[in-house]
């Protein structure tokens, strides 16, 4: 089918389920916390229990996106997000908030892994990649604003309201996908493998050196930029004494760094190709993590110091995301959903892994996310190495 202007919008704002889910209520842990009356780093549980859902659904969604197709599987996981999101709203307790962010996250994962998939169905190699970066132009709206509206709402109103804004989401999501959405998948694409057939089909996936090097690359980005998500919260509120607001404000602008970084991806993609963009990348980002590192370790407790490498690796998950993504799933146009699903399984897993040990390392302090960020950008560069080897 012909890629129309309006498809890259759609896709966006579908994808943008994800970060809106969990970026809005980042301002509002200090409340949650207070309001159910949990301790001091009980809220970000929640959120490693929304990395652990998302890593679960990707995995399960992306096969029923390959044997069902893309339309119908984005229809009831968005209904389903919807409910879910109506039952955080009502949560009596941190635990039930908890486990009705599980159910949310594994049908936003629909959002977050078939468009991928869609996105191979119609176009591969730096084509594909053009198109990703100008669809995170649309799903980078929703860290700027989404921090930024949780603020807001707080100023006015009880937390719960973030997630009856979420769960309007959800509603506006399911009637585009059932008025709007094309179908990009033919039926005679589709394949129905039962259990055995399917961990068959992962197994030769992970055999791919370039479907394992640049999945490992996403997946370490992914392990530091989730410190990013669980831990700044606590630093810059906590730490820094920013307002919910202003902590909004902050997260946007690094937000719009990521989306900047985009869109220059999708004009440097031509002439340099997507590996030597990569390279230099993660090259940039470990040093980033590095001064990061030295700033939070040495005690150096000044916002522009801290904010600038965070910034600078913020940013550049605008040129690791489409590419890594490009790079995993460019010899697996036959099966891209479960490849898709496979990489966003292990990113998110990673992010569960992340937003739970920065749960535990909380202090006030950067020493925490720093060290996690550190561990992330180490890992990135390891398996750019191993990716130039390939």
């Amino acid at each position: 089918m012909r890629i129309t202007p309006r498809l890259p919008l759609l896709l966006g704002f579908l994808t943008a389920i994800g970060p809106a889910s969990t970026d809005m209520y980042l301002p509002a842990f200090p409340a949650i916390e207070a309001g159910l009356h949990a301790p001091a780093g009980a809220a970000q549980y929640t959120l490693a229990a929304w990395f652990a859902g998302l890593a679960v659904g990707q995995i399960t969604l992306g096969t029923l996106a390959d044997r069902f197709g893309r339309r119908r599987p984005l229809i009831v996981a968005s209904a389903f997000y919807t409910a879910a999101c109506a039952a955080c709203a009502l949560a009596p307790s941190i635990l039930a908030l908890s486990g009705w962010r599980v159910v949310a996250a594994i049908a936003a994962s629909a959002g977050m892994v078939i468009p991928r998939a869609m996105v191979r169905d119609l176009a591969d190699g730096h084509a594909a990649a053009a198109m990703l970066s100008r669809l995170m132009l649309v799903m980078g709206a929703a860290p700027i604003l989404a921090p930024t509206l949780g603020g807001a709402v707080l100023i006015f109103a009880d937390w719960r309201w973030i997630f009856w804004i979420m769960t309007g989401y959800g509603a506006v999501s399911f009637a585009l996908v059932v008025a709007l959405l094309p179908e990009t998948l033919a039926p005679a694409g589709r394949t129905a493998l039962g259990f055995s057939g399917q961990i068959a089909r992962y197994v030769a996936i992970l055999r791919e050196r370039g479907f394992l090097t640049h999945a490992a690359m996403g997946a370490a980005g992914i392990f530091a930029f989730f410190a990013y998500l669980a831990g700044s919260s606590p630093v810059f509120i906590d730490g820094f004494g920013l307002s919910p607001t202003a902590y909004g404000a902050l997260f946007g602008f690094c937000a719009a760094g990521l989306i900047a970084m985009a869109q220059l991806n999708a004009r440097l993609l031509p002439r340099f190709g997507h590996g030597t963009i990569l390279r230099w990348a993660s090259r940039i980002y470990l040093a980033a993590a590095v001064a990061l590192a030295v700033v939070a370790f040495a005690g150096i407790h000044v916002l522009p110091a801290v904010l600038a490498p965070v910034f600078v690796m913020v940013s550049l998950q605008g040129v690791l995301n489409p590419n890594t993504t490009v790079g995993a799933l460019s010899r697996h146009a036959a099966h891209a959903g479960s490849a898709s699903a496979l990489m966003g399984t292990g990113q998110f897993l990673m992010g569960a892994i992340s937003g739970l040990l920065v749960g535990v390392f909380t202090d006030g302090t950067p020493r925490g996310m720093a060290a996690l960020m550190l561990i992330g950008a180490v890992a990135l560069a390891i398996a750019d190495r191993v990716r130039g080897r390939a």
